[in-house]
């Protein structure tokens, strides 16, 4: 398996068509995918996050931390923790003040981060969500998404509370691994675990 950096066609057409959000994000950095037979398997990518205080409790300023955004992958991989793995190792390399990695599992999407969890990050928050979506189109969206239909087809849709997500840091700074350590929480487990 082989990772290199990705280019933003990459990036879309993987995005939009392996991943479940069909949404291509704000990217930082982005790694193509390619399994030994050579053929690409889509991207893994990072951005610097949607809030500029993601870092802050963990002490960390805008630049010093990155958010996995998408492993957008068609499956054809041969191990998708090994993909992350070597994508975590490219990052400590290409982007040296980057100190931590965030990323979120989400619930509504049956997410409980088996990836992350196979690949050592840190469990830390969950999450209820106080939003709500909309099944519009055929998926569940932001509930602002059918904004632009008349009020009378909006009450039609359906709505539902959004799921809330779960919430996994992987300390790249040996120095912040005591204080991931302390934040860290039992996985969730699948029901056949339980």
């Amino acid at each position: 398996m082989r990772l290199e950096k990705a280019s933003y066609k990459a990036v879309k057409y993987a995005c939009l068509k392996f991943h479940y959000a069909k949404v291509c994000p704000v990217v930082g950095i982005a790694f193509s995918v390619f399994n030994k037979s050579n053929q690409w398997c889509g991207v893994i990518t990072f951005g610097y996050g949607a809030s500029a205080n993601m870092g802050k409790p963990y002490g960390l300023k805008h630049g010093q931390y990155l958010e996995l955004t998408r492993m957008a992958l068609n499956g054809k991989q041969e191990s998708t923790s090994k993909a992350m793995a070597i994508a975590m190792k490219l990052i400590k390399k290409k982007c040296p003040t980057a100190k931590l990695l965030i990323s979120y599992a989400d619930k509504g999407q049956n997410h409980k981060g088996i990836i992350y969890q196979a690949t050592n990050w840190h469990l830390v928050d969950e999450s209820e969500s106080s939003g709500n979506e909309v099944f519009y189109k055929g998926k569940w969206v932001h509930d602002r998404g059918p904004n632009t239909l008349p009020k009378e087809q909006r009450e039609k849709l359906t709505y539902r509370k959004k799921s809330g997500k779960y919430k996994y840091v992987y300390p790249l700074d040996k120095s912040l691994v005591p204080l991931c350590q302390s934040l860290a929480k039992p996985y969730p487990k699948n029901a056949s675990e339980v």
